[in-house]
């Protein structure tokens, strides 16, 4: 047994059981799995000044273990270019990538709110003092791909814990797919409970992220290209 099929089966991803796997990774939700977490894949404390990252060529290489196509859903911040740079990497390490732009939705404060500390910038205008909260999911685009391509494949892998996945999830039961869910944090228990595989995403941690210097406090600006508003996210 090589290392590959030894991976495979401590995850419990059987091959002969799934037959053929599509990856389905909604970058808004796994983008956000470790943002939280400050020990690293050895289980040992980061220092202060470095945070886990996902390595999208780590993801590339995890997920070509056992799929025979991944596709990469990735909103992008037309305001902000360097976070560009994420679909680009995405396809040039194999995946297939569906991007559209980020929707900045306007949230005028209440007066109780305006005290709250914040990631988002304070704005305002004569309607009163607003934050714009990014919102870019892919429900509906990993939805279509999935039903599109349903004769291709035998298993429906999902990297995210969004509940607005169960009924996809279901339909797809329904059709005598299987369905693996990788996610992180809350995870709905509808989506968990239909899975035919769950895999909790500290599991594979050392296996798809990286640790990265982290800027001081007052340099930080917020990345806001990949946000989703699904059940999960961190």
């Amino acid at each position: 047994m090589d290392l590959k099929d030894l991976k495979l089966q401590t995850l419990g991803i059987d091959k002969g059981k799934f037959g053929r796997i599509f990856t389905f990774v909604d970058y808004g939700n796994v983008n956000y799995w470790y943002d939280k977490d400050r020990r690293n894949a050895d289980d040992v404390d980061l220092p202060q000044n470095q945070k886990l990252i996902i390595d999208i060529e780590k993801l590339a290489s995890f997920t070509a273990l056992f799929s025979e196509r991944k596709r990469f859903y990735y909103g992008w911040n037309n305001r902000k270019k360097s976070n560009w740079h994420i679909a680009i990497k995405a396809e040039k390490c194999g995946f297939i990538k569906i991007t559209k732009p980020i929707q900045f939705i306007k949230h005028y404060l209440a007066k109780d709110e305006l005290n709250n500390n914040s990631s988002f910038a304070l704005k305002e205008n004569i309607s009163g003092k607003y934050i714009e909260i990014p919102k870019s999911n892919f429900d509906v685009e990993v939805s279509v791909d999935a039903l599109r391509l349903l004769d291709k494949f035998d298993t429906f892998c999902l990297f995210s814990g969004d509940s607005h996945f169960t009924y996809l999830a279901q339909y797809l039961k329904r059709k005598g797919r299987k369905v693996i869910v990788i996610a992180s944090g809350q995870v709905f228990h509808t989506l968990k409970d239909l899975a035919d595989l769950y895999i909790n995403a500290q599991i594979i941690k050392g296996d798809i992220t990286s640790t990265k210097e982290t800027a001081p406090l007052a340099e930080r600006s917020l990345d806001i290209g990949s946000v989703s508003d699904g059940q999960g996210s961190q």
